[in-house]
């Protein structure tokens, strides 16, 4: 098992951050009309994923961690919601979103795993009991 020294080798945090580069190579796909509409609001809430995983491992508790991660899952929601809205708009196509979704769910099954670790780090340790 490799040894987290920085939010870098976080594997959550690689995926999202090959998320959002998928995001950005996707919105080129979009039409010109939507650069500052719903282009600009996916790629700021996909950013918005591997941002919130870095600087809540850099924050100095694991209850900050955990709020920061909140915040991502919370971004990733958000992303979603847009990234299906496009293709209900037909701004793109379920075949170039369909990844992207997958994607998406892996990392939350990821961000859920890694808050569940954390919440155990947290919870009180009860005495063991005796015979």
């Amino acid at each position: 098992m490799t040894e987290i020294r920085s939010y870098r080798d976080l594997e959550v945090w690689r995926l999202g951050m090959r998320l959002a580069a998928s995001v950005y190579r996707l919105a080129v796909k979009f039409p010109i009309s939507e650069r500052y509409g719903l282009v600009s609001q996916i790629q700021r809430s996909a950013m918005s994923i591997p941002s919130n995983i870095a600087e809540g491992h850099e924050r100095d508790s694991t209850r900050d961690f955990l709020r920061f991660l909140s915040i991502s899952q919370g971004s990733l929601a958000e992303f979603e919601t847009q990234l299906i809205l496009a293709t209900e708009l037909d701004l793109a196509t379920q075949v170039d979103v369909e990844p992207v979704l997958g994607m998406s769910a892996e990392l939350g099954r990821m961000l859920n795993g890694l808050q569940a670790k954390l919440r155990q780090r947290l919870a009180p340790v009860s005495p063991a009991s005796g015979p």
